[in-house]
């Protein structure tokens, strides 16, 4: 087994992938709500998410913009 800095290389590898999944997570959340500021919400993330003000600002306008698509519950007329 191949081990580095006294770990795994495995586990090394598994702590490295979650780390930039934290790091783009406003990004993967922008992107899944489709919101209109979505390559603005990916470059604050990418040069400023390093710093936790620049990650958490991207996190609350990736959670606080407003999506694309509108969806709105609309109900089944009521027969009597």
């Amino acid at each position: 087994m191949a081990y580095l800095l006294g770990l795994p290389l495995l586990l090394l590898i598994l702590i490295g992938v979650l780390t930039i999944f934290l790091h783009f997570l406003p990004t993967f959340i922008a992107g899944s709500r489709h919101v209109n500021n979505f390559w603005w919400i990916f470059l604050v993330n990418l040069f400023l998410g390093w710093t936790l003000v620049g990650w958490v600002v991207a996190l609350l306008w990736a959670l606080r913009d407003t999506p694309r698509f509108a969806y709105r519950y609309v109900p089944p007329p009521y027969n009597r």
